[in-house]
């Protein structure tokens, strides 16, 4: 057990490029066992908000503390204790499944008869047994991420960050990968998921925080956010466009508060928030039959994820984030002035010139501070860092250890 019982704490956390800060005062508590979703547009700040947990980025403002450990003054502690998955799979397709592991494992610092024991226990818990002699080249989409999840697990992390999970898989694929993760879960990892499809939020989170250009606009469980965006609505299809006017009169006396209908016309379809869903139905169907209209579809549903989605940030998702760095950019040439932001999303109190603070901003290299720095020599959990520490895959991968 971790801080106050939490395994993700974050307080005030930013990053600014040039003059524009792409996260900031951005807050965050995650409990241990759990999952917790961050959803965004492009750009809203997710990338950059894990980049910094898993000490591949420095932040600028605020604290961060993953395990029980500062992501900045205590940078391989930290890495001893997570695991990375990001967009892209860092599985290598010319050797076998089995092989992969056995090379991640040594990469860990694992010797050959653990490495080869740690595969055959991670092979078997995702489902890829049967394979595990086959060349990757051969896996389906599902597999291989499932692979690479297995890849992140080597040294059985506490925490688990899952960038962008299933972006390309089909439904089963999809479906496979939300069975690893739960199993995870149920064993008491961690796992901090960041995603642009809503119905895997939807189904994987237990608490979900909604960014969008770099503020965090909402933070709570999807059943909650989704009955604070409005409760039950019930829903007409009808099959003649000439028969909205009956539908608009039937539902204008059940709903809540004297709400007005909504209509679109396109579908022939009219709806409106009601309190007693079973009442309000059977008398909205009542009246219809009664008026000798015609019904295609009629039923009471409550708020998707995606209209809440919309109606935080005002705009949808749009294609996954493919690469790390892709957070916004401070342009060359000069920018009109931005207009107000609306009073639920106020500005933070930031540094006008968007520079890294010297004296809250060490080094994330520095060993200065850290019980947990020492030599890695004969340290089975410690493992180089050479190579590229900005890299979202194998790179990734390796900062974890």
């Amino acid at each position: 057990m971790f801080d106050d019982g939490y395994t993700v704490l974050v307080e005030g956390l930013g990053k600014c490029y040039a003059d524009t800060w792409v996260l900031a005062d951005f807050d965050l508590a995650v409990p241990r066992g759990t999952v917790y979703g961050l959803l965004g547009p492009n750009g809203a700040g997710k990338t950059t908000a894990v980049r910094i947990l898993a000490t591949l980025l420095r932040p600028d403002a605020g604290r961060a503390l993953v395990a029980g450990r500062d992501v900045v003054r205590q940078p391989r502690a930290v890495r001893r204790r997570i695991g990375l998955t990001g967009q892209q799979t860092a599985v290598d397709e010319s050797i076998t499944g089995r092989q992969n592991l056995a090379l991640f494992g040594r990469l860990f610092h694992l010797d050959r008869p653990q490495a080869a024991r740690r595969a055959d226990e991670l092979l078997a818990r995702f489902g890829l047994a049967d394979a595990a002699d086959k060349g990757v080249k051969g896996y389906s989409g599902g597999m291989r991420r499932r692979l690479d999840l297995a890849a992140s697990m080597i040294l059985a992390p506490d925490v688990l960050f899952l960038d962008e999970p299933t972006t390309g898989l089909d439904p089963r694929g999809r479906n496979e990968m939300w069975a690893a993760v739960r199993s995870l879960v149920a064993d008491g990892t961690t796992v901090l998921l960041t995603t642009q499809y809503l119905d895997e939020a939807d189904r994987l989170a237990d608490r979900i925080a909604v960014l969008d250009r770099g503020h965090k606009v909402a933070d709570d469980t999807p059943d909650a956010l989704k009955h604070a965006f409005g409760g039950d609505r019930i829903e007409v299809v009808l099959r003649e466009p000439g028969d909205i006017p009956h539908a608009l009169r039937a539902l204008s006396g059940v709903t809540v508060n004297g709400a007005e209908p909504r209509i679109d016309r396109d579908d022939r379809r009219v709806s409106a928030p009601v309190g007693d869903r079973v009442a309000a139905l059977t008398e909205v169907a009542r009246l219809l039959r009664a008026d000798g209209v015609t019904i295609e579809d009629i039923g009471v549903r409550r708020p998707t994820l995606d209209e809440v989605f919309l109606g935080l940030t005002g705009h949808a998702t749009t294609e996954p984030e493919s690469d790390p760095e892709s957070e916004p950019k401070p342009e060359s040439k000069p920018k009109p002035k931005p207009e107000p932001e609306p009073e639920s999303k106020p500005k933070p109190q930031r540094r006008p010139d968007c520079r890294p603070d010297p004296d809250s901003d060490p080094d994330p290299e520095s060993t200065a501070g850290d019980p947990e720095a020492k030599s890695t020599a004969g340290d089975p959990e410690a493992k180089s860092t050479a190579g590229d520490p900005e890299s979202e895959s194998t790179a990734g991968k390796m900062a974890a250890s």
